[in-house]
């Protein structure tokens, strides 16, 4: 499963590009059950927003995983990168572990309704 970064309003230097890896691909453990298809990753847009309300540089974070039946979406704006990043590792990190759990009652659902019958 590979991480395709694509970068806004940036320069995405190797460091930046390792830490992505890093947190993203820690992500990877929890997804390699649920997606059959290997092909497809995780993919994650970063880049530098130009809000007029706020000083300084905001930066936004977005990253996406396609599993089975549904496309997991997770977004921040943090005034730090590096910061938005695990932000959005760690709700998508919930979002994964909730769509696994439901999918885990359903099939647990389907194995008491068989017994009964």
């Amino acid at each position: 499963m590979n991480i395709i970064i694509k970068t806004k309003n940036l320069e995405l230097t190797a460091s930046l590009q390792e830490f992505i890896e890093e947190k993203i691909g820690g992500l990877k453990k929890f997804t390699k059950i649920l997606q059959k298809d290997s092909s497809e990753g995780f993919f994650v847009e970063i880049g530098r927003e130009t809000n007029h309300h706020r000083k300084g540089d905001i930066f936004r974070a977005e990253a996406r995983v396609h599993l089975p039946q549904k496309t997991l979406v997770a977004v921040s704006e943090k005034d730090d990168l590096k910061r938005a990043i695990v932000e959005v590792k760690d709700e998508l990190q919930q979002e994964i572990k909730k769509y696994k759990l439901k999918k885990t009652e359903l099939l647990i659902r389907k194995q008491r309704k068989i017994d009964t019958l």
